[in-house]
């Protein structure tokens, strides 16, 4: 008999076993999926496939548009089948696969279809709201799932969590800090959890004065000190709000109230996640800022693969820090938080709202500090019309969100001027 840990999901989900024998064959071929894998965590994940060879089967792959892209990476990889979300880049691909026998295909429908197809673990790592319903037809078979889309659980947390613990899939957070609580709750039952920390490195203006913020600039915003990452989550970085975003995600991965979620400030993004226990033990994951260690992680759970990431070096850093959020000059953190504990479609508003506010950012149209105050006005509107009653499906998650972003353009010319 080898030895068995068992970590614990939330109240709602039942127990996952880690077993940490030799119950599965070494020679045992695990079937992969990789929806946007030509993004940062999609490209990631095929390194590690790429560096691992014979251990992985890639049955699909998709990306939204760059069909040159995803047809070498298909090649290169033996993928099964490859899927553009845009209709449009369906003849590139197609072209790009000339010879091949990999199957193509395009749109939304094709999205969810390769989510459907025999893959044992699906890497759901499309952004953005398109990425909802493939990530639930994975979730609908029961397969393990990969989580690194937002809106999943943001936008539809409650149903998708619901969904999982009905037909039996493994939900395996991949967002370095929900994977850094998921490794450190193995150390004990759900039970005895008394709060489970997130930390946030507190982006390119930790140190800047509110003053100072009020003035920042897109390009300034972008410039993040430990991590390469796309526009949007380096913005949301710089504003706190994608902490705000990750204690909902974590509300519903763990089961874990308001109360129970903390956050930290920590600039060296070494410590990504700790779990306190009643009897005083704090648990935390540590490894250097590199996605491929929680994607390795979720990529040959419940064992450990080789990963190429840094060594973590720790009389080299010789000191770690840690420090309270400021909410004055980080209010998104705070809005947040309001958003998770208010429910219903709250967070749906949210993160439709500051995905409107960012991308307006981005383009110089309204200030860093509007960005807040938009989402904050956009939630207030969507109460005020009684738009925040829990949606019933994915569909209308997705109208709530569509919403949302009308809500959030409209209110745009008043924000601009009041934020300036």
């Amino acid at each position: 008999m080898g030895l068995r840990a068992v970590c614990w999901y939330g109240e709602r989900m039942s127990k996952v076993e880690v077993v940490r024998t030799s119950s599965r064959p070494s020679s045992d071929v695990r079937g992969i999926t990789v929806l946007g894998a030509t993004g940062s965590i999609g490209t990631s994940t095929l390194d590690l496939i790429k560096r691992n060879p014979g251990r992985y089967r890639v049955e699909s792959i998709s990306a939204r548009r760059n069909a040159a892209a995803l047809g070498k990476i298909a090649r290169e990889v033996g993928a099964r089948h490859a899927v553009v979300a845009d209709h449009s880049a369906y003849r590139e691909l197609k072209d790009a696969l000339s010879g091949s026998r990999v199957e193509a295909a395009a749109g939304e429908d094709a999205l969810v279809e390769a989510a459907q197809r025999p893959a044992d673990w699906v890497m759901a790592a499309i952004s953005g709201s398109v990425g909802l319903k493939p990530t639930l037809a994975a979730v609908e078979r029961g397969a393990t799932v990969a989580l690194a889309n937002k809106e999943c659980l943001v936008c539809a947390g409650g149903l998708f969590m619901r969904r999982a613990a009905t037909t039996g899939a493994t939900i395996l957070p991949v967002d370095s800090e929900h994977n850094a609580v998921f490794q450190a709750l193995c150390a004990g039952n759900r039970a005895d959890v008394k709060r489970a920390i997130l930390t946030a490195s507190g982006g390119p203006f930790r140190t800047w004065s509110k003053e100072a913020i009020k003035a920042a600039t897109p390009e300034q915003a972008l410039r993040h000190p430990n991590w390469v990452m796309g526009p949007k989550v380096t913005i949301d970085s710089a504003t706190l709000m994608n902490k705000g975003l990750e204690i909902i995600e974590a509300h519903h991965l763990f089961s874990l109230r308001s109360d129970e979620i903390d956050v930290l400030v920590h600039p060296q993004s070494v410590v990504h996640g700790l779990v306190e226990f009643r009897d005083g033990s704090v648990v935390a994951q540590l490894g250097s800022p590199d996605m491929r260690i929680p994607i390795a992680h979720c990529l040959a759970w419940p064992r450990r693969i080789d990963g190429p990431a840094a060594r973590l070096d720790l009389a080299a850093l010789r000191e770690l820090t840690f420090e309270a959020p400021d909410l004055e000059r980080f209010p998104a953190l705070a809005l947040a938080r309001r958003a998770m504990e208010t429910g219903g479609a709250a967070p749906t508003v949210l993160n439709a709202a500051d995905e409107v506010a960012v991308s307006e950012f981005i383009a110089g149209r309204i200030s860093f500090p509007a960005i807040t105050v938009l989402v904050e006005a956009t939630l207030d509107a969507a109460g005020g019309r009684g738009l925040l009653a829990e949606p019933a499906g994915i569909d209308a998650a997705l109208a709530v969100d569509h919403i949302a972003r009308s809500l959030a353009r409209d209110l745009l010319p008043e924000i601009a001027v009041k934020a300036s």
